[in-house]
């Protein structure tokens, strides 16, 4: 994909409105090749990507990228490609059975998160994400994992056997009311094509019963080297790894007489199709228009990129129009985009997305309707053309300050665009140079012409996710509404009502002073101590160029509340927000931010009030402008306040459908209690007890004391650049200079030991375990890692037992977690998905093997493991400025360094078996317990 298309944001330049001359192109002239990457193919036919980068220090990412998906699997194959994926993780020739995942673990790698693979339709990809990259030998070996997934799986029967189960369990955690509905659509979408019937995850009667040899085909025949590419991305020498792998890959055969990767075109149809889908579990509404075309092949051109483009700029300003729309109460739909996109090998689409509010399908589909043609009908003012104009310029120079901060993963992205669609990997400069050149005659004729040739008459799709109950869409209805928009006499074009306007309009501010400043020499911070009482603790941080980091809190939040004005505490600063700020409206505050990369936000949470902002260093006065409003100018609408409500109102509206959201207030009611003062559920009576004065004075009370907060401000800006920015928009806030701190009152579980079998009506049968553990615990640093070793040790062991010997779940969740606040408590959670007939089996497993480390049975490598990753993860994350903040926020509020080693690195380094032992017994001796368990009901 082109670096354009990756980074998702049009290519403007200030200087494409004006007399600046911009250098001229050629249709045909190509686009410049990022030269930092390193691209090769070996004589086995192997394609290899090599891109050197310190976005994360001492780490590599390591990925191979097989240009196969379950569309080449033939009709006894449905799931094998899929199945193939997960058999890369249990035995290749030089890692027997587990050996891959062990290996790595021991270097802090994560199954699932350093770990993993995915399979789609038309690729498979599998990756190590950060690993050690400084020594020689795990740098071999991650190498030598990769080449190993090229060509040389164990494929044991003994193991493919143990995977059945694991997978089907996959299947189960995934088949929710979403699957089902994709799977009713999918003929529609797809056109009857081999598409609609090659869903990854497969027929489970096939991946219950296939024959070995079924499998073991399907690899032979697919993985080679001629489809594979690999990347390795990171702190590494490029031309050392391109010896490596010319010498280590050198091995793998040469496919001889090979089968042909073939590609499937969505065959074409002249006459629209409709689809209304229902499912019992459903309880929001979709509709999606969507045309098919055909992709054109990628030219990597002056010409491509011109088009694409212009796309994305008609695109952005008409979803910005869609979005204006949504913020009020009368439109008939909660969101709605169109755009242009890939959609398979040989296919693109046009696509409208739109989720109505109950009961307004029809309403909702006319309106975006309307505005679709509306727009290529009459295009765009020259006040929407300058504004996105604007934004993109903005985001593009961010981006250009920040290439060497591009992650792994979006480095990945681009190398599997130039692999599977061959789009080149783009010099971000040169091609901002020939984007220059295309918007030297830009205008909205040029715009309408280019999406008005997307909107084509034939192989036209409607599809509607309905809701049992409600008045959904028809096809007769649905037809009836595009042809009477595209022929609309009476539609006028858009008129941009918007008039220049600033931030801080009318408002006067009256600066105070600095009145002393102090060195933090054991952070290499300093707290500037402010004339209205506000401190302001600052640490310089530029491992992220060009960023500003803003954070402020105070002790109090909701809990100095009544129950019964909670609602309208929690949800005072969504109003706030909503409303915008000052003397814009929130559609006049993004406009009015056009261009700035700058935000605040405000939240209140049950302890604490807090302020954030995030700026690029150009625009850090423009966050901190909104950081002051925040405070001295919030904003409180009225038709926000309605549209607030009108929102939560219809996310009640069809609840009962939602099985998810019966789980959830099912255990609410069994932990806490169906009426509980102090827990407040989404219901009818929580909505009816909002109150717009409440919420407006909540805000006011909670944002009235500035002095009571401490900031916190991280970020590659200097003192000389931040003082007089505080001094103007932080120290001429007034504060009351009141003290404060949050109540203790927090609600207790319905009983000491809770065991609940709960039986739900659902579609697809499978039983959810819900289990934990809580007690009143000192809080110490030592103690917070322990708790998080216990939760990661259980989950090892239970990938072990409960996934890879039972085949009983695709996955046990385990949260080990101790908190400081209100009162001190740790505990660990665990929760999983299963089938039905099999969750007595093995819920006795979960306790084996907690008892086992109760009783000291705790295999080191375990140990090793967890203590590396935590290690690991702790030097990686002082890669990004959001370490600074962390440094300076427990140093100032939790009282202790954790630069310091005594607080992490030799407490992690020390911990022993018995360590986890003790913790272990003293935290589940008399703990609080809850076992819920749903099951079907029959």
């Amino acid at each position: 994909m082109k670096y354009s298309k990756k980074i998702a944001i049009l290519l403007f330049v200030a200087g494409c409105f004006s007399s600046a001359k911009a250098q001229n192109f050629k249709s045909t002239d190509p686009i410049a090749v990022n030269q930092k990457i390193k691209k090769g193919v070996l004589p086995n036919g192997m394609t290899y990507y090599i891109y050197p980068t310190e976005v994360n220090k001492n780490t590599a990412s390591y990925y191979i990228i097989q240009n196969v998906g379950s569309i080449l699997e033939n009709d006894q194959q449905k799931g094998l490609a899929h199945f193939l994926e997960h058999m890369a993780f249990n035995g290749t020739k030089h890692f027997e059975g587990k050996g891959i995942l062990n290996t790595l673990q021991k270097q802090g790698a994560v199954f699932g998160k350093n770990i993993n693979a995915y399979t789609s339709t038309d690729e498979t990809v599998y990756n190590l994400d950060n690993i050690p990259s400084k020594d020689g030998g795990v740098v071999d070996t991650c190498l030598l994992v990769l080449h190993d997934w090229s060509n040389f799986l164990s494929l044991t029967n003994e193991e493919i056997d143990a995977e059945r189960g694991v997978i089907t369990e996959e299947w189960r955690t995934r088949q929710n009311a979403g699957a089902r509905i994709y799977n009713q659509l999918a003929p529609y979408y797809y056109n009857n094509s081999l598409y609609a019937e090659r869903m990854p995850i497969g027929d489970m009667d096939i991946v219950k019963n296939f024959k070995y040899q079924v499998l073991k085909d399907f690899y032979k025949d697919w993985y080679r080297p001629d489809l594979q590419a690999i990347a390795i991305v990171g702190d590494i020498n490029a031309d050392e790894i391109e010896a490596k792998i010319k010498k280590l890959f050198a091995d793998i055969p040469t496919p001889q007489n090979p089968k042909k990767r073939f590609e499937i075109a969505i065959p074409e149809r002249l006459e629209p199709t409709f689809k209304l889908a229902l499912d019992k579990e459903i309880s929001t509404s979709n509709i999606s228009f969507m045309i098919r075309h055909e992709t054109e092949k990628s030219t990597n051109t002056y010409a491509e990129l011109e088009k694409t483009t212009q796309q994305r700029l008609s695109f952005s300003i008409l979803n910005n129009r869609l979005a204006e729309m949504a913020q009020k109460q009368e439109c008939p739909f909660k969101g709605a985009k169109i755009g242009y996109q890939n959609y398979s090998r040989l296919n693109d689409i046009w696509i409208m997305s739109i989720s109505p509010k109950p009961e307004k399908q029809a309403e909702a589909f006319a309106l975006v309707m309307k505005e679709w043609v509306r727009a290529y009908k009459f295009g765009f003012s020259k006040g929407e053309i300058e504004r996105a104009v604007t934004e993109t310029i903005s985001g593009y120079e961010n981006y250009l300050d920040k290439q060497n901060e591009i992650s792994h993963k979006q480095v990945i992205g681009m190398v599997k665009d130039d692999y599977l669609k061959h789009d080149v990997i783009a010099d971000p400069v040169a091609e901002f140079k020939m984007v220059k050149s295309i918007l030297k005659n830009i205008d909205t004729k040029i715009l309408q012409e280019q999406i008005s040739k997307l909107y084509t008459q034939k192989n036209r799709v409607v599809t509607v996710t309905g809701v049992e109950g409600e008045e959904n869409l028809t096809q007769e209805k649905a037809f009836d509404i595009i042809q009477k928009a595209e022929n609309d006499s009476s539609l006028q074009a858009y008129v941009d009502t918007f008039e220049g306007k600033t931030l801080l309009g009318n408002l006067k501010i009256n600066p105070g002073k600095i009145v002393s400043e102090k060195k933090e020499t054991a952070i290499d911070a300093t707290t500037f101590v402010l004339s209205n009482g506000v401190k302001v603790h600052y640490k310089f941080a530029d491992k992220n160029k060009k960023q500003v980091n803003l954070e402020a809190e105070s002790q109090g939040g909701i809990s100095l509340y009544k129950f019964e004005d909670m609602p309208s505490a929690y949800r005072s600063t969504s109003l706030a927000m909503m409303s915008g700020i000052g003397e814009l409206s929130n559609v006049d505050l993004e406009k009015v931010l056009k261009g700035k990369i700058a935000n605040s936000y405000v939240t209140i949470s049950s302890l604490k009030e807090e302020v954030s902002g995030s700026a690029n260093v150009k625009d850090i006065e423009t966050m901190m402008e909104l950081v002051h409003l925040r405070f001295v100018q919030p904003r409180f609408d009225l038709q926000m306040y309605d549209l607030l409500k009108q929102r939560l109102q219809n996310s009640l509206k069809n609840r009962e459908n939602d099985i998810n959201a019966k789980m959830q207030d099912s255990m609410s009611n069994i932990v806490y209690g169906k009426n509980n003062p102090k827990i407040r559920p989404l219901d009818q009576k929580y909505i009816d007890d909002l109150s717009f004065e409440k919420m407006k004075s909540i805000y006011l009370d909670r944002f009235a004391d500035v002095s009571n907060f401490q900031f916190y401000i991280v970020g590659d800006v200097t003192p000389e650049v931040l003082k007089p920015l505080l001094e103007k928009y932080i120290a001429s806030i007034k504060g009351i200079k009141r003290k404060e701190k949050f109540k203790i009152d927090v609600p207790e579980w319905t009983s000491k030991k809770i065991d609940r079998d709960v039986f739900i009506k659902m579609e697809t049968p499978k039983s959810s375990v819900n289990i934990a553990f809580m007690k009143d615990y000192a809080y110490s640093q030592k103690n917070r890692i322990l708790n998080s070793f216990l939760g990661d040790i259980l989950t090892l062991r239970y990938t072990e037992s409960l996934r890879e010997k039972e085949g009983g779940t695709y996955g046990a969740q385990v949260k080990g977690s101790l908190v400081k606040d209100p009162i001190a408590k740790g505990g660990i959670q665990i929760t999983f998905d299963c089938d039905a007939d099999k969750v007595e089996h093995l819920l006795p497993i979960v306790y084996q093997e907690i008892d086992k480390i109760k009783k000291g049975e705790i295999a080191s490598e375990d140990i090793e493991k967890t203590r590396k990753n935590y290690l690991k993860s702790r030097e990686d994350s002082k890669n990004f400025n959001s370490y600074s903040m962390s440094l300076l926020s427990n140093y100032f509020e939790e009282g202790y360094n954790i630069n310091d080693p005594k607080n992490f690195e030799d407490i992690v380094k020390n911990i022993s078996a018995k360590d986890i032992q003790d913790f272990a017994n003293a935290l589940l001796a008399n703990a609080d317990s809850m076992e819920i368990v749903f099951k079907p009901l029959k």
